[in-house]
């Protein structure tokens, strides 16, 4: 069986992250020419031969001033689309972000279940396999696709971060809704392994209807310690400030906020002049672009997770 060289991609508004990835891997990235039109139409294509190549690309699949997470979806695609049409042996998508990955359950009558039709999107352009970091639900995105999919947990990267800053104190980590309490149970089991000492658990009741968030139970005991909210990404930052809130009126000495996409829509504005916080942290799947710098520098801890990143691909490769 003839090699099959790894060569990796990384489109346009991923391309820092993707440097990173590329320099862990010791391979450089492929080049490759992305074009758009007059009507806002586009293309791109590789600027090297891939016939027989295991091919990876990674994309970010956020919306942000220049491209909507639609735009990216797209261009994502097209692009996988023409490595088949070029002969690649296999193509992995690999997006640290992935859009419309909440959307993946019917909450009201005839509600679309977009998740399951991204999933059909890129099995329909010959994508061979998917990597994504910290998804929304997991067995709803295993369930979506019918290729192998790998996700990437951050609950590794968000405790090695914070189990220095412990010193001893007591900890507990808090889901700020009873539907993430599995990935803040995940953070609590590694933050226990690495502190070697026990991490409590809690969650915030949490209803949503109609864009309005409801409920004030906090389950657990959170007084005299340092309370950490894990979520999977912030987007308003409202969950997380309700959260907090609630753990400093139960009794917590420090509270702060953990997820692996940081969105921060609007700025996050109440998020970040919230007194309930100490400080939030997040990987660095999506730039904080929207977080005044003198905001994020005050504020905002970003964690890189492209190691994590690599090693999936170099664990995904097969050289034939």
């Amino acid at each position: 069986m003839p090699f099959r060289p790894l060569t990796l991609f990384g489109l346009q508004g991923s391309r820092e992250f993707a440097e990173r990835v590329a320099g862990r891997l010791q391979v450089a990235l492929a080049p490759h020419e992305e074009r758009g039109f007059e009507d806002g139409e586009h293309k791109a294509r590789p600027l090297q031969d891939v016939r027989g190549h295991d091919v990876f690309v990674l994309h970010a699949l956020h919306g942000d001033a220049s491209q909507s997470a639609n735009d990216k979806l797209c261009r994502l695609l097209f692009f996988c689309g023409a490595l088949r049409d070029s002969g690649a042996a296999r193509v992995t998508a690999v997006t640290p972000y992935l859009c419309y990955a909440r959307k993946d359950r019917r909450t009201k009558p005839n509600d679309p279940v977009i998740t399951r039709y991204v999933a059909a999107l890129f099995e329909a352009v010959g994508v061979d396999r998917l990597i994504a970091v910290e998804v929304h639900n997991l067995a709803a995105f295993e369930n979506a696709f019918r290729i192998p999919t790998c996700h990437i947990e951050a609950a590794g990267l968000l405790a090695a971060h914070f189990a220095p800053l412990l010193s001893g104190h007591a900890a507990v980590a808090v889901s700020p809704d009873a539907g993430g309490a599995k990935r803040a149970e995940q953070f609590r089991q590694a933050l226990e392994h690495l502190t070697g000492q026990e991490v409590g658990s809690a969650y915030m009741e949490k209803y949503r209807s109609g864009g309005v968030v409801s409920g004030a139970l906090l389950a657990g005991e959170v007084r005299g310690k340092t309370a950490i909210l894990v979520d999977d990404l912030i987007s308003t930052g409202g969950t997380l400030v309700r959260a907090a809130t609630a753990c400093r009126n139960a009794g917590a000495v420090r509270v702060f906020a953990a997820a692996a996409h940081g969105l921060f829509i609007d700025g996050a504005e109440a998020l970040f002049a919230s007194p309930a916080l100490d400080g939030i942290t997040v990987a660095n799947t999506v730039p904080a672009f929207r977080v005044p710098a003198d905001v994020a520098a005050r504020r905002l801890t970003v964690l890189d997770i492209s190691d994590a990143v690599a090693r999936s691909i170099a664990a995904q490769h097969d050289p034939g």
